[in-house]
């Protein structure tokens, strides 16, 4: 089934669709253990990726730019600019412990005590 626009696209089916051992050797590959109806949806719902792709292809692409965008690229990024920041004292301010070192104390989560 063909939406929106393209619903007047005909489209040479020149992809081939995808067999029951292509989706189970892809299946395999990506170590996944499918049952029978799950292949079967795979192997359905991949060989409509295909032919998507297929409708695509048939597309006039001649004017547009290999790179062109379908929105403006802009940076909406900051500029990165050296700023004074905080003492240490006013960064642990609220710490509930802190080491001698000036660093948080937090409890240990991997070995018990100590972190070993």
């Amino acid at each position: 089934m063909v939406h929106s626009g393209l619903a007047s696209v005909r489209y040479h089916r020149g992809m081939a669709n995808l067999t029951r051992a292509d989706v189970e050797h892809v299946a395999f590959l990506a170590r996944l253990g499918l049952t029978e109806a799950e292949m079967a949806r795979l192997e359905g719902q991949l060989n409509h990726i295909l032919e998507q792709y297929a409708i695509l292809q048939t597309l006039d692409t001649e004017h547009i730019p290999p790179t062109a965008q379908t929105i403006e690229l802009a940076n909406i990024l900051r500029e990165d600019v050296v700023q004074p920041s905080i003492s240490v004292d006013e960064a642990l301010s609220n710490a509930p412990e802190r080491s001698a070192s000036g660093h948080f104390v937090v409890p240990a989560i991997l070995g018990g005590e100590g972190g070993a």
